[in-house]
């Protein structure tokens, strides 16, 4: 019942959010100023942060030409307006040295205040990944709609909203590292295959030799390959998993398990340089 809804349902949600978010006046709306003190941020606002560089640039354009764009926003309570659209001008206004700011006052629902805060920051803004996928996430939940049908509301591809919000089942500090930029959203898509510790771990070796994507992909695939073959070795011996963390504690170093499927294989011993060779083997020669 509630999918044979949602078509007329987006139709509506599509219909408000234009409405609201126009900058042109209807024939009962007239543009206010009104003090930047009385505006406040959207609660609705899945932005965390705004680049300081782009912010910088807006103030500098409206300390010259003012706000072009008004603000949207609606009133919450006497004297006391939540921004729906346009936070940027709001705070570059205030950069500026603006008391006032030009701003259209509307009547608008909480839902569709969501609705507003989302679609304008993923359609009009850079969002980091890690928003994005958090925004569209929460298009799904309060309107419970489809992949496609957000994909539809936010001009994007089914899949790219679909990979973008499996991008929230990545380790928490992954995420954090996404959010920052210390890794693409290509790594984060690369490394999602693996358990969360191995996520964290790939992460940070990402970092530390400056992978690119595609040799992100690789190593992933080689962490994926050896965890297969210490589950098969482990079904047959019980003491393997002890014996293996007990070389690898010994030598300090990383070890991959390859095993053919008649049985045999063998152990492989990672090093960084020569140096690391020779202490392996030191190491190697005391066991």
């Amino acid at each position: 019942m509630k999918k044979n809804k949602l078509g007329r349902g987006l139709d509506v949600l599509l219909a408000n959010t234009t409405t609201t978010l126009k900058t042109t006046l209807d024939s009962n709306e007239k543009l206010e100023e009104i003090p930047v003190s009385l505006l406040q941020r959207g609660k609705f606002q899945p932005r965390n942060d705004i680049n300081p560089e782009t912010l910088s640039e807006l103030t500098q354009s409206i300390k010259s030409q003012g706000i072009i764009q008004p603000i949207v926003a609606r009133e919450i309570a006497t004297n006391q307006y939540e921004i729906i659209a346009g936070e940027r001008r709001w705070r570059a206004a205030q950069l500026a040295g603006l008391s006032k700011v030009p701003v259209i006052v509307r009547e608008i629902s909480d839902k569709i205040a969501i609705a507003i805060g989302l679609i304008e920051n993923i359609q009009r803004e850079s969002l980091t990944p890690i928003e994005e996928a958090s925004a569209l996430e929460e298009l799904i939940e309060n309107f419970s709609m489809t992949h496609a049908e957000v994909a539809e509301v936010v001009g994007r591809s089914r899949s790219a909203v679909t990979n973008l919000i499996r991008l929230l089942q990545l380790n928490s500090k992954v995420k954090i590292l996404l959010n920052n930029g210390d890794i693409q959203m290509g790594h984060g898509r690369a490394i999602l295959p693996l358990n969360h510790d191995e996520q964290l771990e790939i992460a940070n070796k990402i970092i530390d030799k400056d992978l690119s994507v595609r040799q992100a992909e690789v190593l992933v695939k080689k962490v994926k390959n050896t965890d297969k073959n210490i589950e098969k070795i482990e079904k047959e011996s019980p003491d393997f998993k002890e014996l293996i963390n007990e070389l690898t504690h010994k030598l300090g170093q990383n070890i991959d398990i390859k095993q053919t499927t008649q049985g045999n294989g063998k152990i492989v011993i990672n090093y960084k340089n020569e140096a690391e060779f020779k202490k392996t083997i030191e190491k190697l020669q005391k066991i």
